[in-house]
């Protein structure tokens, strides 16, 4: 197939819309139209249908959108490996993390990265859904179980312990839960056995949860269980680096943890070589390091 029509197609594709992938490509629609006709001729299918909203794909086309989305994206990487250089890092880099991670322990201290590297174009997706890294949704992931997928370069970051957490406000109102039993009377906030979430975490929360709570409230990420907690909802379950944003909290019923969650990074075997993945890679475990000096310094 001539790649010149594919290219046409798949940007008719993206947009929906003759004229606006005429726009894009900077074609006319009559020429945009031509390639379009030609490739469905070779075909000898249908790969569009047409109405007055815009172009739907039909099966055949969605077989041949999918095929495309993947030659676009190893293209960008080839191109990405191309333009990387001996002495700079620049460009766009995807990374993907849940929302927690993201939100509460890598967006605060990604400015330093910025400090070092500021041509750097970072996409941060932040997303429960595990991203398929060697058809290349994302460059890099930071995963809180080893990634299972093949081809993939992984480095072990740390490991974190789910914890209960409260505000000292809420806690002078509603009292300390000294043990297990105590925590009956009291508000838990966490994420919903149900969600997605490690393994290790759930084993960990269920007898908790089982228990004939007064009230509970589930929220589908960290996030918002660390916003619910300091505005004194109630004791929240969160992962320990929480702390290290907000070292206010309190820790409730300290003897109690869930067993050590792994936390990788990941990327494509055909990253290993990019510098812009080096670098992030590099900036990420410095953090960790700085972070366990301080904390080992504070005790």
């Amino acid at each position: 197939m001539d790649w010149d029509k594919l290219r046409i197609f798949h940007a008719v594709a993206d947009v929906g819309s003759l004229t606006h992938a005429g726009d894009v490509l900077h074609l006319s629609q009559s020429a945009v139209s031509r390639q379009i006709r030609a490739l469905e001729e070779s075909l000898n299918v249908t790969l569009f249908h047409r109405h007055a909203r815009g172009l739907i794909l039909t099966e055949q086309g969605e077989l041949l959108y999918d095929a495309t989305s993947n030659m676009s994206k190893r293209l960008e990487a080839a191109e990405a490996r191309i333009r990387d250089s001996e002495d700079e890092v620049f460009g766009e880099l995807r990374v993907t993390t849940t929302t927690g991670f993201g939100t509460l322990w890598l967006a605060p201290r990604i400015s330093r990265l910025y400090d070092r590297y500021p041509e750097l174009k970072i996409d941060l997706i932040l997303e429960e859904r595990v991203l398929d890294l060697p058809m290349r949704e994302a460059d890099v992931a930071i995963r809180m179980k080893e990634p299972s997928q093949a081809d993939l370069v992984r480095r072990r970051l740390m490991n974190i312990n789910m914890r209960f957490y409260a505000t000292q406000e809420y806690l002078d109102k509603h009292g300390t839960p000294t043990d297990y039993n105590e925590l009956e009377d009291h508000r838990i906030i966490s994420q919903s056995l149900s969600s997605r979430q490690v393994n290790e975490s759930v084993a960990w929360m269920k007898p908790f949860l089982s228990r004939d709570h007064t009230s509970h409230l589930t929220i589908n990420n960290y996030f918002g269980v660390l916003q619910a907690v300091l505005h004194n909802t109630g004791i929240g379950v969160m992962p320990g680096y929480v702390i290290d944003e907000v070292p206010e909290l309190v820790r409730v019923l300290p003897e109690e943890e869930s067993k050590e969650i792994p936390v990788f990074l990941a990327f494509p075997e055909e990253l290993r070589h990019s510098k812009r993945v080096q670098a992030f890679r590099d900036f990420v475990l410095e953090e960790i390091k700085t972070h366990r000096l301080h904390k080992s310094d504070a005790e």
